[in-house]
């Protein structure tokens, strides 16, 4: 089975498939639809062979729908027909937990994506479990994703940033109960010196985990989703 990937990030929807590994970039950003990255997905990859579609979301999702708007996208994207656009079968999953499904190798892992805001998912003995933590607080009135996100790195400057990192990773991996923590998303290569338990997300992560969303159950991370919607902050 031939999957096509695409991993919706805040600047960028990064789109590969089992025959092309390699992702391409389109830009997104604050006024990109969900019509406007259908049209723009299936336009970069005319010609592409592929039997279903796996679509990592930032946001929750649940029974492979989204079920709130994004926050750092345009509109419309709770409704929108996508398997009648793609006219192929079609999974969504967090676009955190797409990650960390690419990244998994056994226990209890917690996975962290520092990008435009702050992705969260946990795995635990293959069950995928997608969290919402960016938008508590965390200090100063701030949440989490004001902090470590995009916004918090560059009004902070990266050492100031990096503290914060490891800081909020030693909270929240005490708070989960974690073996080791998956640090992903597009500013983690800014870190340095990570510890032992922290391993540095590859940039292969998102792809891999949207093929494995179509593999054999008995191989693949069974998903779990919040049940609630994330209030926006």
């Amino acid at each position: 089975m031939k999957v096509l990937v695409i991993d919706i990030g805040g600047t960028n929807v990064k789109v590969a498939s089992t025959d092309n590994l390699v992702p391409i970039k389109i830009p997104s950003g604050p006024t990109m639809t969900a019509e406007q990255m259908t049209t723009d997905v299936l336009a970069a990859t005319k010609g592409w062979a592929y039997d279903c579609v796996s679509i990592g979301y930032p946001g929750p999702v649940v029974h492979h729908r989204p079920i709130a708007e994004p926050h750092n996208l345009g509109g419309g994207w709770v409704d929108f027909p996508y398997e009648k656009a793609f006219g192929k079968p079609l999974r969504f999953i967090n676009d955190a937990a797409m990650q960390a499904l690419g990244g998994y190798k056994s226990g209890r892992m917690l996975f962290l994506g520092t990008g435009t805001g702050l992705g969260s998912a946990m795995i635990v003995d293959g069950l995928v479990i997608s969290l919402e933590l960016a938008h508590l607080p965390y200090k100063k009135g701030l949440t989490y994703e004001e902090y470590i996100g995009l916004a918090g790195l560059e009004r902070r400057g990266v050492k100031r940033w990096r503290k914060s990192v490891l800081d909020i990773i030693s909270r929240l991996k005490a708070a989960m109960v974690c073996e080791t923590v998956l640090l992903g998303g597009g500013n983690a290569k800014m870190m340095k010196d990570l510890p032992d338990h922290v391993i540095l997300g590859a940039n292969t992560n998102a792809i891999d985990g949207g093929i494995k969303l179509w593999q054999d159950g008995s191989t693949s991370p069974k998903q779990k989703n919040p049940a609630k919607k994330a209030s926006k902050s």
